[in-house]
């Protein structure tokens, strides 16, 4: 059993498992998918998703108990089929998927989404789907792009946003929503071969974090109003848009 011991990957490892804990805890996860490509400065992306997960583990057993109360339930229920179904296609695909096409189409999505929001819905997205073939679709994405990259908040906060859901209800529903999905990406992870020994024990250094990252995140909610809580999350949207799209753009061109 090998810990990483590169203070190069600390250094980079720890602001993003602090950012996505506290993102998660208070804030809708919207800087959730920040965390791979941090750590991928250091290491492999494909090795940062693996020791990603159990910390997001860590960090949704904290969240759900810090909001399930809060979580709607009809919405869960209308949500979750479509992720599961996504976390299906993208283990069947995993051997044939091109992470910087999946990381740039999501990061698009995330920006237009944002910016459409900084523009007071000037922009208009030309797609048009009953409610429920729009839930099927949003979260479908979310659950093919939480397994690829652990980037699915955006397609899900492209989703729910503008239902303008009271602040708790948003983020309890995505927190145990999300829980749901992470654990559920344990099985076939595992079965990928992407929870090794060497990854299971880097990510059980940098668990510690994820409890105090809620715990500030949920304490931060309480502490700022409804109006800068959505301000701040199509904030995170747009950071992690772009990202997303940058990373994307540099493989793809590499």
């Amino acid at each position: 059993m090998h810990v990483i011991t590169d203070p190069a990957f600390y250094a980079v490892a720890v602001p993003a498992v602090l950012l996505t804990s506290i993102s998660k805890g208070g804030f809708a996860g919207g800087m959730g998918v920040a965390a791979v490509p941090l750590m991928a400065l250091a290491i492999s992306p494909l090795q940062a998703a693996s020791i990603m997960l159990p910390i997001l583990c860590v960090m949704d057993l904290t969240g759900f108990f810090t909001w399930r109360k809060f979580c709607d339930p009809v919405l869960f229920k209308r949500l979750l089929p479509g992720a599961l179904i996504g976390i299906l296609i993208g283990t069947l695909m995993f051997h044939h998927l091109n992470e910087a096409i999946v990381k740039t189409l999501i990061g698009v999505m995330a920006l237009l989404f944002a910016l459409n929001f900084w523009l007071k819905g000037r922009v208009r997205a030309p797609l048009h789907l009953p409610p429920a073939a729009s839930a099927a679709l949003w979260s479908t994405l979310s659950g093919f792009a939480s397994f690829v990259s652990h980037a699915g908040g955006p397609p899900m906060m492209i989703y729910l946003l503008p239902k303008r859901l009271e602040k708790a209800i948003l983020v309890g529903t995505l927190t145990i929503l999300f829980t749901t999905i992470n654990y559920a990406k344990i099985v076939p992870y595992a079965l990928l071969g992407q929870l090794s020994v060497d990854n299971l024990a880097t990510a059980a250094v940098l668990s510690p974090l994820a409890p105090l990252g809620v715990k500030l995140g949920a304490w931060l909610h309480d502490r700022i109003n409804e109006k800068i809580f959505y301000r701040l999350s199509y904030g995170f949207l747009l950071l992690t848009g772009i990202k997303l799209c940058w990373d994307g753009l540099v493989h793809l061109h590499g």
